[in-house]
C-alpha cells in the first residue's frame, strides 16, 4: 500500500514536472508580450493622427529581420495623445527631446519572433541608425528602458560606451531567472539568478535569461534608476539590487523612489517630481557635457531619447 508520504512526493514531483513543461513550452509568452490583452497588433494611435512631427523609420537587423520604428521630434505644438504615446507627449513637453521608439521583432509592425539574441540585435540596429543621422546630436543619445526595455537598455549601453551618453532604467528586473519565481513561486527553488539562493538546477531551460544584474555592473555611463514602490509586476527590491551592483563600480548612479508608482504608471504617479528628476539628471550628465559647437539639431538644448 502506498504511503501518504509517497503520494505527497509523487504529487510534488508531478507539480514540478508540470511547471517545467509549462516553462519550456510557454516561456516566451511570459517574457514577451507583443500584444496587450484586448488590443490588436496594429497601432491603435499613430503620430500622424495626432499631428506630431515624426518620421517612419524602417530598419533591418543584422540577421535580416525588418523592424519598424518612429522618430518623434520635439515641437512646441505637441497635442494630446493617448495609450503609450501619452508618456511621449509629456516627455516631449517636459524634456524638449526627440524620441526614437523601436518595435522589437514580433512587436507592432516589425517582422519576426522575439528572443533575447534577436532583440539585442534589434536594439543595436536602432542605435547604429541613430548614430549615423545628421539631423540630431549623436553625442547626446540617452537610452530609456522600462521593465524588459531596461534589460535591453543595459546591454546596449554596456556594449556601446562611445554611442550612449546615459542610461535610464525604470522598474526593471534583476533577471528573468529571478522573475520565474515571481511568476510561478514554486520555481524559485529550482530557477534563479546570481542573487538567488535556490538550487538553480533548471536554469538551463530558460532561453531568455536577460541577466540585467550582470550587465549593469559593466555600464560606465551615468545611470538613473526610477523605482515605483507599488510595482505589482517586478518586486521593487530588484531595482535596489541593480543600483547596488552598478554603484559599486560606477559613481555616476542615482536612485530615486516614487511611493505610489506602479509598474506602468510611475511616470504618471510621480508627477512633476518624476520629470524634474529626469530633467536634472540629463542637465547634469548629458547637456552640460555636450559641446554646443557640434550640435546638429535645430534645438541646441534637445536630447535624443531612445525607448
Amino acid at each position: 500500500m502506498v504511503s501518504y508520504m509517497s503520494l505527497l512526493m509523487y504529487g510534488v514531483g508531478g507539480i514540478v514536472v508540470a511547471g517545467m513543461a509549462l516553462l519550456v513550452a510557454f516561456q516566451e509568452k511570459l517574457v514577451y508580450v507583443p500584444v496587450l490583452p484586448g488590443l490588436t497588433k496594429s497601432y491603435p494611435i499613430t503620430p500622424s493622427r495626432l499631428r506630431l512631427l515624426f518620421e517612419d523609420v524602417w530598419l533591418t537587423s543584422s540577421d535580416g529581420v525588418r523592424l519598424h520604428s518612429w522618430l518623434i521630434k520635439f515641437s512646441p505644438d505637441c497635442t494630446d495623445i493617448a495609450h503609450r504615446l501619452e508618456m511621449v507627449r509629456i516627455m516631449l513637453q517636459k524634456l524638449h527631446c526627440n524620441v526614437f521608439m523601436l518595435s522589437y521583432r514580433g512587436y507592432g509592425a516589425s517582422d519576426g519572433y522575439p528572443s533575447q539574441k534577436g532583440i539585442t540585435m534589434d536594439a543595436q540596429a536602432a542605435l547604429d541608425h541613430l548614430s549615423q543621422r545628421t539631423d540630431i546630436d549623436t553625442s547626446q543619445i540617452v537610452v530609456f528602458g522600462r521593465s524588459l526595455g531596461g534589460a535591453v537598455g543595459a546591454v546596449v549601453a554596456k556594449n556601446n560606451p562611445d554611442k550612449v551618453a546615459a542610461l535610464i532604467l525604470e522598474n526593471t528586473f534583476t533577471s528573468i531567472l529571478d522573475m520565474a519565481g515571481v511568476l510561478l513561486p514554486f520555481l524559485k527553488w529550482f530557477i534563479g539568478g546570481s542573487t538567488s539562493k535556490g538550487l538553480k538546477v533548471l536554469n538551463f531551460v530558460v532561453r531568455s535569461p536577460w541577466s540585467t544584474i550582470d550587465e549593469i555592473g559593466q555600464v560606465k555611463q551615468p545611470i538613473l534608476f526610477l523605482s515605483g514602490l507599488r510595482d505589482e509586476m517586478v518586486p521593487p527590491f530588484h531595482m535596489e539590487l541593480l543600483y547596488a551592483k552598478a554603484a559599486a563600480r560606477n559613481k555616476k548612479c542615482i536612485f530615486v523612489e516614487f511611493p505610489t508608482g506602479m509598474h506602468m504608471d510611475t511616470w504618471l504617479a510621480g508627477g512633476d517630481h518624476y520629470w524634474k528628476t529626469v530633467r536634472t539628471f540629463l542637465q547634469q550628465n548629458v547637456l552640460e557635457k555636450g559641446d554646443e559647437s557640434q550640435h546638429k539639431g535645430n534645438d541646441s538644448e534637445s536630447t535624443d531619447c531612445v525607448t
